[in-house]
């Protein structure tokens, strides 16, 4: 796909650029749209209450339903989180990164910012992802690009169709993308409990947890 829209960018042919808009509009309050390891995903800073408000509005979504979030390493997902049981810390280790999100209890301090308990969490196995991360050192939302209760898009030509003019940024690559979203597991209490299943089956994640 060939454009002239500076806020439309091939990862693969200008990956330099792409994320250093990606990096200017989260630390702008702005959103843009991104791959990730399993599907396109809208993207902001998941502690600015009007970045928030825009994705839920582009998805018409309840803004009470929360988005996941990525994160660049373990390290850094310990500012927000808490993990008090090592076998979870160690299961983690050994999992990511992968397209399985996570559900952990956030720490006090967070949790006052955002007014949630606990959150969705993944590092992603994408390296435009993982660069976009360690340069911003936060986490960013990801949410599937579609409206509530239809089917994620993954053709860039239809996304930019339909979403340009919501967004700030549509940054795409030529790979398909194939239609999966992550795996999502609770890990909020001593029982892993299974919310989604998705590319990777919960039963062989289990055999991760010793």
């Amino acid at each position: 796909m060939v454009t002239d829209n500076k806020n439309i960018i091939d990862i693969n042919f200008n990956p330099e650029a792409a994320l250093s808009l990606a990096a200017e509009l989260f630390h702008s309050g702005k959103i843009f749209i991104y791959p990730t390891d399993t599907i396109y995903g809208i993207g902001g800073n998941p502690f600015d209450p009007g970045v928030v408000k825009q994705i839920s509005e582009i998805k018409g979504r309840d803004e009470s339903k929360q988005f996941i979030w990525l994160i660049s390493d373990l390290e850094n997902l310990l500012n927000y989180v808490e993990i008090s049981n090592e076998t979870y810390y160690e299961f983690l280790q050994k999992i990511w990164p992968a397209p399985v999100s996570v559900i952990l209890n956030l720490n006090e301090r967070t949790s006052k910012i955002v007014n949630q308990s606990s959150v969705a969490v993944r590092i992603p196995d994408n390296d435009f992802c993982l660069k976009l991360l360690k340069e911003i050192s936060r986490p960013l939302i990801s949410t599937s690009v579609n409206r509530s209760g239809e089917n994620p898009l993954t053709q860039p030509e239809l996304i930019i169709e339909k979403f340009l003019q919501e967004v700030d940024a549509v940054l795409f690559h030529t790979e398909s993308v194939d239609n999966k979203s992550s795996t999502i597991i609770d890990l909020t209490s001593n029982n892993p409990k299974l919310i989604r299943e998705g590319s990777i089956k919960f039963v062989e994640l289990l055999q991760n947890l010793g």
